[in-house]
Formats: structure tokens, C-alpha cells, sequence
């Protein structure tokens, strides 16, 4: 038996559940009723509402209140989730699946209709829907609930419970207060690293576990530096494939990338108060390269670029819907945390120091990722993918109050442990990841050295799909990765 961390309380077998009940003598740890006294009963800290409607499917919105330190518990925020089950299932006696969604940063779907994957898991599943702390309805940060914070010390410090060892912690807790056998996981992208973390530190709260392009890099320190140089490498394919696609966006980059060069300051206004510089334009790849569907989108984005000359001598002049268009893009305005801590994932007492700064500042891709001098020697304009840059947080409008925050969270050493090599090596969880041969998120080879690390971990590799196999054929994937556990398709 593992102990929470930072607790010291240990969470007994779940398997053993029942026979413990029958037993006076015993009891099981449950941290709603662990955090409860006579003044804040078990019913404060896990609220349930009524259940609605979209087609097809019933839901039911739950709020938790969760200790915002795990260690401390003297502060708690709210963590939401959302129940979803087929339409007259609501009293069934489902089992619970997880869904874990990417990021970091972004909240879980909202579901209209039942489709995809999650029409496909209703049929034998009761669904949860969870917020990660910091996203959707779960304490949401932003850029104005930040700024309540009064120096960006105290911010820092805030956001350093934020990240998967937290909403692993808080998953279990929402388990034990659903009262819920072991459950099965679905992560997707970051979500997949958080199962990970979960398969590291709370095996005994799950029944199997599904990864989908989400199979963390989980060596020591810091790996960001090892991610960044991998994600350059793939991202210069993506960019290639590109451009074979869409051979005349080659000229449409160049001039839009000589015209904002040439613009005073090196840039012109966004419609937020940002600039959108050369090397901003290049962050487009981070939808456009590597997702299903982002090369048709990225085209014809770029066909809307510029306003029509309607008086003759009109100075030549980039459309609002193209600068719209590309802030919609990025969403940091309304998903800041994604930028803010994107770095930390990959830190393990080190820190990321700017990482993805400092390998585009190697020789080998300063020179190629420069968009001015791409255009000089009339080479293709290479988009970036996933990365973060310092710069950011002076030409990205909403990002520039938490510029000090930024900076101080690139140097923080002291981050926790988010795996453990010998439990995972040790798993007995069954576990089956959908690994994208393509993937511009989540470099294939990375994800595969972890695999080997996961024992009895049940691999599908494909090129089928790219990151967004999960949006884009939900329910095929779904059914592929719980086929394999089931023993419907073959292994090998």
C-alpha cells in the first residue's frame, strides 16, 4: 500500500473495500470525511447538482473543495467535475471512467450531443468530466483572478500546487468522495501525463488506464531540453509537409513576414493591445502543424491576410480578420496557465530555465527558424510548434502582467517528483497507449523509451492519426485501446 503523499495517511486496497466495511474495527480512509469536522460536514465539501439534458446523454454537475496544498490543508479551492452517463442510465451501476483532458492548462469538454469518444464510453461507462485544478470551473486562473495576488512571489507560489501531482491528489480525492471503486483513466495528450504521475503514485485507485498521444518523458531533472530538441526536429518535417502541400504560401509568408519586419516597432497591433511580430506569426504551427485538419486551416487562414485596396493609392494594410483569427489561435488570453507553466511539466528539481529559448538560440536552429533571414535567402518561413518563448510576455497582450511570474517560475528548482521509475516499472495496472508515429506534441521516440518502462504497457503505433486522434476519431480509438485491454485485438 502506497500513502498519500504528503499526508502520511495511507489509502487501504479498494479492492478490499467491502470486507473492511463488514469489519467495525476498520476504516477507510476518505478524505472528504478525513477534512471534515462538526463544522464543515462531508456535504460542504462535495456538492451535487440536478441532472439535465444535451441529445442523447444525461449530466450532473459536481463541485469539490480540495486542499490547494496537499501537505498543508489549511487552504481549499474548488475543483469541478461533470457526470455523464446515456440517457436512462442515470441509476445504473456503471463503473466510473476518468477523462483526463491536454494541456496543461485547458478545461475538459463540454459535451452538446453524445459523439465521439464520449458516445462510445457511455454505452458501458459512467463518464467524469474533470476540471483540472486552475481550469474551466475549478478555481479558474486567469489573467484577472491572478492579478488579485499582490506581489508575483505570492503567485509563483500559487501556481506551484497547479501542476499533475496536484490533480492527480486530486482525483483520488473526488474518487473516495464518489465512493468509487477503482476507475479507468482516459488521457489525452498532458492528460496522459498526469495518468502517468497516477499510475506512479495512486495504482491502487485505478482499473486500467488509456493513453492517447500522452506518454510522458520521465527521466530525472529537467527534460525539457531533450522535448524541445526532439519537437525542432519534427516540427521541420511538419513545416516540410507543409509547404509540399501549400507550395504558394511560401511567397504569402514572405510577404507578410517582410511586411511586419518592416513595420515600426517590428510589428503591427492586435486587436487586444498585442504586437504581432515575425517570430509571432511562426507560432501558428502550434495549431496549424500538428493537428488533424491544421494544414487546410492554416491555408486558408492565410488566404485572408490582407484588405482589399478599395480607394486607388491605399496603402496596403493586414486585415482585422486575420489578426482576430490568429489571437483566437493562441487562446492565452483566456488559458493563460497554458503558457505560464508549460514549461514545468517536464521539471523534476531542476529548472527549465527557458528551455525552448535556449535550444531555438542553437546554431543549428537559430539560422533556421529566423523568419527575416528565411526570407533574405528565399527559404521557406518554418512555423514553430509547441513551445513558449520569454518574448511572449511582451508582445502577447494578456501574458504581460504575469511577465515576473513567468521569469521566476523558469528558475524555480524545488519542483516535486511527477514519476516514479520503480512503481512504473512495477505496474500491475493495465495500461494501453495509442502512440502517433507523426506526433509534433508528444515525439514518438520519447514516448517509446517511457514506454519501455511502464511494465505490461500494450502499445497501437500508427500514422493514422496525428495528436488529435482523440477529436478526430474518438470512438475508433477508443474502442482500439480498449479492445487491446480486453483482449480483442491481438497484441502483437
Amino acid at each position: 500500500m502506497r500513502a498519500l503523499i504528503g499526508t502520511g495517511t495511507p489509502l487501504l486496497n479498494p479492492f478490499l473495500r467491502f470486507t473492511i466495511r463488514l469489519t467495525a474495527k476498520h476504516r477507510i480512509y476518505n478524505p472528504c470525511a478525513a477534512m471534515s469536522s462538526p463544522a464543515a460536514p462531508v456535504s460542504d465539501l462535495h456538492t451535487v447538482g440536478e441532472w439535465y439534458s444535451v441529445p442523447d446523454l444525461r449530466l450532473r454537475d459536481h463541485r469539490f473543495k480540495v486542499p490547494l496544498d496537499y501537505s498543508a490543508r489549511d487552504v481549499t479551492i474548488s475543483v469541478f467535475a461533470r457526470e455523464v452517463v446515456g440517457v436512462g442510465k442515470e441509476e445504473h451501476l456503471l463503473p466510473y471512467l476518468l477523462f483526463l483532458q491536454g494541456g496543461p492548462g485547458f478545461e475538459s469538454p463540454r459535451p452538446a450531443e453524445a459523439s465521439g469518444w464520449i458516445k462510445k464510453a457511455c454505452e458501458g461507462y459512467r463518464v467524469i468530466l474533470l476540471d483540472q485544478r486552475g481550469t474551466g470551473l475549478s478555481t479558474p486562473l486567469t489573467v484577472s483572478s491572478l492579478s488579485q495576488f499582490d506581489t508575483p512571489k505570492k503567485t509563483v507560489e500559487y501556481l506551484k500546487n497547479f501542476r499533475a501531482d496536484n490533480i492527480v491528489r486530486d482525483a483520488e480525492f473526488i474518487r473516495e468522495c464518489l465512493d468509487a471503486w477503482p476507475w479507468t483513466v482516459l488521457g489525452q495528450s498532458y492528460g496522459g501525463f498526469c495518468a502517468v504521475t497516477y499510475l506512479s503514485f495512486f495504482p491502487q485507485g485505478l482499473k486500467h488506464v488509456l493513453l492517447t498521444g500522452g506518454l510522458p518523458p520521465i527521466g530525472q531533472g529537467c527534460t525539457a531540453d531533450s522535448v524541445y530538441r526532439a519537437c525542432f526536429e519534427q516540427v521541420v518535417s511538419q513545416n516540410e509537409k507543409y509547404y509540399k502541400r501549400f507550395p504558394q504560401d511560401i511567397e504569402v509568408v514572405h510577404e507578410l513576414v517582410k511586411y511586419l519586419s518592416e513595420s515600426e516597432g517590428g510589428g503591427v497591433p492586435l486587436p487586444s493591445g498585442g504586437i504581432l511580430s515575425p517570430k509571432g506569426l511562426q507560432c501558428l504551427g502550434l495549431v496549424g502543424l500538428g493537428s488533424g485538419g491544421g494544414f487546410e486551416r492554416l491555408h486558408f487562414m492565410l488566404e485572408r491576410i490582407w484588405d482589399p485596396i478599395l480607394v486607388p493609392g491605399a496603402k496596403k494594410k493586414i486585415s482585422f480578420s486575420f489578426l482576430k483569427a490568429f489571437e483566437s489561435w493562441m487562446e492565452f488570453d483566456s488559458n493563460p496557465l497554458y503558457a505560464v507553466l508549460h514549461e514545468s511539466i517536464y521539471c523534476q528539481g531542476a529548472s527549465s530555465k527557458w528551455s525552448a529559448h535556449k535550444v531555438r538560440s542553437e546554431p543549428k536552429y537559430e539560422s533556421l527558424f529566423d523568419p527575416v533571414r528565411a526570407v533574405k535567402e528565399n527559404r521557406p518561413v518554418y512555423f514553430t510548434g509547441e513551445t513558449i518563448f520569454p518574448w511572449m510576455f511582451d508582445e502577447i497582450s494578456a501574458l504581460r502582467p504575469l511577465k515576473e511570474v513567468a521569469h521566476m517560475l523558469s528558475e524555480v528548482e524545488d519542483w516535486p517528483p511527477l514519476y516514479d521509475t520503480d512503481a512504473l516499472n512495477n505496474n500491475q495496472v493495465p495500461v494501453a497507449a495509442a502512440v502517433y508515429y507523426e506526433d509534433m506534441y508528444v515525439n514518438f521516440k520519447l514516448a517509446m523509451e517511457t514506454a519501455s518502462k511502464i511494465a505490461g504497457v500494450r502499445l497501437w503505433v500508427t500514422n493514422e492519426y496525428m495528436h488529435s486522434g482523440l477529436r478526430d476519431s474518438g470512438s475508433h480509438v477508443f474502442d482500439q485501446l480498449m479492445s487491446m485491454l480486453h483482449g480483442r485485438k491481438p497484441q502483437f
